[in-house]
């Protein structure tokens, strides 16, 4: 039971030390916790439920204080308001008033920063930054986040969807994604405006219908035999690093950022680390005979860890070098293009399952279940798959004997 009091003076407040709930009078309480703490409770009755409220600590609110934070609720019972639910909307009616001085470009620069640590490096972050800046931000990145709705996202879609449709979807989907951070930050209500299905494809043409995807330019899988001892007469890093390339079927960025600690010449294995790999893992490459032998004549005139080495101290080589090479062969293909080559000769020409070919491109398992269960990288038949790639491009007839199946 609480101690009745006429009421408290401030020289009481201060002095009381023992557990439990000193009234003041009018439904205020000094609340005096067994660890000593103190804090002012203003008790009401409300819809005939009794209710017990916070107003404070007394570090922060003195007596006087307390009284008219008292006073003020009472006013609202009086009138058939309960204090704690009306201090609950003043504060959600804050918070909106707080978010509607966010703007959208504060908000996409809070989300970019959260999400950094987790992009594969710095120019995805830069990419982000680059088209919201080119074709966000001056149509309605001074504006809050939460206003920003349908008639909004459209007047910068209109104007590139259909000569830029690429970089036009890319910017749809990162307005998307601030906004749904922006909802769950607090910031805005409702639906997404950049949503695409069931909003937006209603008034845009699917992207592929605009701008159907071009795929890099190969070469048939038949010429390859006849294109490499042309390749292989070629001068130059550019014309060596295409070659590793192609018998790799590795990307060309990796070839070219490749870096002789990476390189396991006595294992025939080249470690690509986590960060230089599209999927964020680390990739495994079984090297064939003829790899080997190529990254040991390169290795005789190594000048530091850059397997290709460029003019800039600890730079590679620019990826023009191979493209360069190709067109001093009048060769209508891209370097990126050999790894469709292989992809069709495996698939048409070999007995390996699909998933050796698809493990070998380094391609990410696109069901997610299924990739949580698998641990293994399919080395010893990967090395099995180049070993045959590397006998094909060099003409001497490719071993693609069907793979020993465990029995079922």
């Amino acid at each position: 039971m609480p101690k009745k009091a006429a009421g408290l003076t401030a020289r009481q407040v201060h002095t009381h030390k023992t557990p439990g709930m000193f009234a003041d009078g009018n439904g205020l309480y000094l609340q005096v916790s067994p660890s000593g703490s103190k804090a002012w409770i203003y008790r009401f009755q409300i819809r005939g439920r009794r209710r017990d409220m916070g107003l404070g600590s007394l570090d922060a609110l003195p007596l006087a204080g307390a009284r008219e934070k008292a006073a003020a609720a009472r006013r609202l019972v009086v009138e058939g308001i309960d204090p704690i639910e009306h201090r609950g909307a003043m504060q959600a009616a804050a918070t909106v008033a707080a978010a509607k001085g966010v703007t959208f470009k504060q908000c996409a620069e809070s989300y970019i920063e959260s999400m950094r640590s987790g992009w594969r490096n710095a120019k995805h972050s830069a990419q982000w930054e680059t088209t919201l800046a080119a074709y966000v931000h001056p149509t309605f990145g001074h504006l809050p986040v939460g206003s920003i709705d349908t008639t909004l996202v459209c007047k910068v879609l209109d104007p590139i969807w259909r000569t830029k449709t690429e970089t036009a979807s890319r910017v749809r989907g990162r307005i998307e994604a601030i906004l749904d951070y922006a909802k769950v930050r607090g910031l805005r209500e409702g639906e997404n405006p950049a949503r695409w299905h069931g909003h937006l494809e209603l008034t845009y043409p699917a992207k592929g219908e605009v701008a159907p995807v071009k795929h890099h330019a190969a070469l048939p899988y038949a010429a390859l035999p006849a294109f490499w001892p042309r390749l292989q007469v070629q001068d130059g890093l550019g014309a060596r690093s295409l070659e590793l390339v192609i018998l790799t079927a590795a990307r060309t960025g990796e070839v070219l950022g490749a870096r002789w600690p990476e390189v396991d010449l006595d294992n025939m294995l080249w470690r690509i680390p986590a960060d230089r790999m599209k999927g964020g893992r680390e990739h495994v490459v079984p090297l064939s005979d003829p790899a080997v032998a190529l990254l040991r004549k390169l290795a005789a005139v190594r000048l530091g860890d850059l397997v290709f080495p460029g003019q800039v101290a600890d730079r590679p080589l620019s990826n023009m070098v191979m493209h360069m090479t190709l067109r001093r062969m009048k060769a209508d293909v891209t370097p990126h293009g050999f790894r469709s080559t292989f992809r069709t000769w495996a698939g048409e020409q070999t007995s390996f399952p699909r998933e050796i070919a698809e493990a070998a491109l380094a391609h990410t398992q696109d069901d997610k279940t299924e990739a949580a269960y698998l641990r293994t990288d399919y080395l010893q038949k990967r090395r099995d798959l180049m070993t045959a790639w590397a006998n094909f491009i060099e003409g001497r007839g490719a071993d693609v004997r069907p793979l020993r199946r465990a029995a079922k």
